[in-house]
Formats: structure tokens, sequence, C-alpha cells
């Protein structure tokens, strides 16, 4: 189970918050425009302060606020009729920004190396990409786990509160990158196969009914 799964209850108890926004006139892009920027904010100061013991802890209180805004962006667009092509482009551009602005300060984290968190922060990436082609091949956005973008912040708030608190880290731990990094290849299979499976169901379903369309529309002498 990922934590997409569980999303609908983590929505109802925004639900009176978002109708409270809306009623205010804020906007879906407003709060995904929040997002990416207080990402961008907390990433540059995490890395700018990083010598400062506690200050890692932000990271976990961001992430939980970024989670928050990502719901109350994406309620307020499909639940209050403020949907659009530009929203959605925001929206999956901010995710990426976002996702590489908090990855990549964790590479000033002794003994994590900042090889493994570039090829991380890189996998991020390709992740995401590979849920957005899925349209693009007949198929729906793909969020096949079991590293999708929730469960990616999960984990750097894991690791965030981890360094935070000053607890210690064994040598051996910036293997826990190579595995994370293991784990976003193979979300990156899921989405692509899953996707493959979808589009060519489609396209069979569509090809399926083309004949009948046709004969349906011939005239009846």
């Amino acid at each position: 189970m990922t934590l997409y799964q569980i999303k609908p209850k983590f929505q109802a108890l925004l639900r009176p918050l978002v109708k409270r926004l809306a009623a205010r006139g804020v906007t879906a892009n407003q709060v995904t425009l929040a997002a990416a920027g207080g990402s961008l904010v907390a990433g540059a100061l995490v890395a700018a302060l990083a010598w400062l013991p506690g200050v890692f802890l932000l990271m976990p209180l961001w992430l939980f606020v970024r989670m928050a805004l990502n719901a109350i962006d994406g309620m307020l667009a499909r639940e209050h009729g403020q949907q659009s092509v530009l929203g959605a482009y925001l929206n999956e551009l901010g995710d990426i920004v976002s996702d590489i602005a908090l990855i990549l300060p964790f590479a000033l984290v002794v003994p994590f190396g900042a090889g493994e968190i570039m090829v991380f922060a890189l996998l991020a990436v390709i992740v995401e990409c590979a849920g957005l082609i899925g349209p693009l091949a007949g198929a729906s956005r793909r969020y096949d786990g079991p590293l999708g973008k929730s469960d990616r912040a999960l984990v750097l708030g894991a690791l965030g509160l981890w360094a935070g608190l000053g607890l210690s880290l064994a040598h051996a731990a910036h293997w826990l990158w190579v595995l994370l990094s293991l784990l976003s290849l193979l979300t990156i299979a899921n989405r692509v196969r899953r996707g493959v499976a979808e589009g060519e169901q489609a396209r069979q379903a569509r090809a399926q009914a083309a004949p009948h369309a046709k004969s349906s529309s011939q005239p009846v002498e």
C-alpha cells in the first residue's frame, strides 16, 4: 500500500479548509506556486545552514505542509471548477522542482555522498516523467509505486527527522540511497509496464469498437 491509497482520508480532513479558501478567492494555481516556492526556500535554508544543529528538522515540517498544499490545490481544481491547462503544467513542474530542491541538501549530511544523492534526484525526475507519459501512450497518468511522490516525501521526512535530531548514522548509511534508487528504478518499470498494458488494452478496445461504429453508420436501403 502506498500513501496514494490513503489520500482520500487526508483530503476529507482538509475539505473544510479548502471550502473556506475557495470562498476567499484563493486559487489552485496560487497554492501550487506556494508549494513550489516554499520547497525552494526550505531546501535553500537547509543547505545554507546545514552546519546548524537541528536545521534538518525543517524537512519533515515542510514536507508535511507541502503534502497538505498538494492535496489542497488538487481539491480546489477538481471540486471548485479551477482546473486549467496552466494548472496542469504548474502542478507537474512544481512537483519536480520541489523534489530536487528537497533531495539535494542531504548531500551535506555525513556520511551521505553527493554522487548517490544526485542519482536519486535524477531518478525521482524520471519516475515522474514515466507517470506523465501515460496519457501520451493512451493510458492514464500513472501513480504506481513503490516509491511515488508521497512515498518519497515520507522517506525524506524521516531522514530529515533523524538527521535533525542529531542521531548517529552508520558509515554504511549511504547505501540507503542506493536502495532508494533501486526502488525508484522499480517504480519506473512498474509505471512503464502498467502504462503499456493499459494503453494496449485501450487500443484494442478502440479497434474492436471501430467496425461496429462503421457498420452502424451505413445507410439502410
